[in-house]
């Protein structure tokens, strides 16, 4: 299959499904639709992103090896607000290596507390956030602050997924 032929195709909800089930759990088809992910341009890059997300949810495992190369690509201030809503999408998934947490948690806390940035990449943000802070206390008790804080300002899927983390946290 030509990947980006058929990124370039089509941006529905079938063609990221073929897209998912071509890659399925083979690392070698996911690196080559990472690279085309990151590579560009930026047409093929927001579309790259919905089906990168969902292999990574069908197989977090997959992310693994590209971890460090999404991060530094989320770190991009130039980035459109589709590429960062997938990358945190994908993080929900897998459990971040102690090594990266450090730098995941700044963009996730920037993410979080800045409310001119959409209601999913902040979600998304504050689920990276909850997942990381279930094993530190004090990210932890902060992240707690930041939700209770935000809550009374929040969309309702801000609010609903506010409550589902601070449920998580205070377990």
């Amino acid at each position: 299959m030509n990947l980006v032929k058929e990124i370039l195709k089509e941006h529905s909800k079938a063609q990221k499904d073929k897209i998912v089930n071509y890659v399925n759990n083979d690392p070698k088809r996911f690196a080559k639709l990472v690279a085309i992910f990151l590579a560009g341009p930026y047409r093929v890059t927001q579309r790259a992103a919905w089906p990168i997300s969902y292999c990574v949810e069908n197989n977090p495992a997959l992310l693994k090896p590209h971890l460090k190369t999404m991060l530094s690509f989320l770190e991009r201030s130039n980035q459109h607000n589709a590429v960062k809503r997938n990358i945190l999408r994908m993080f929900q998934f897998i459990s971040i290596p102690e090594s990266f947490q450090g730098k995941t948690v700044d963009l996730c806390m920037t993410f979080l507390t800045d409310g001119k940035q959409p209601v999913a990449i902040r979600v998304f943000a504050m689920t990276v956030l909850g997942n990381i802070a279930e094993k530190n206390a004090d990210l932890k008790n902060e992240i707690i602050m930041i939700i209770e804080d935000q809550l009374p300002y929040g969309t309702a899927g801000f609010v609903s997924r506010g409550r589902k983390t601070l449920r998580q946290l205070k377990r």
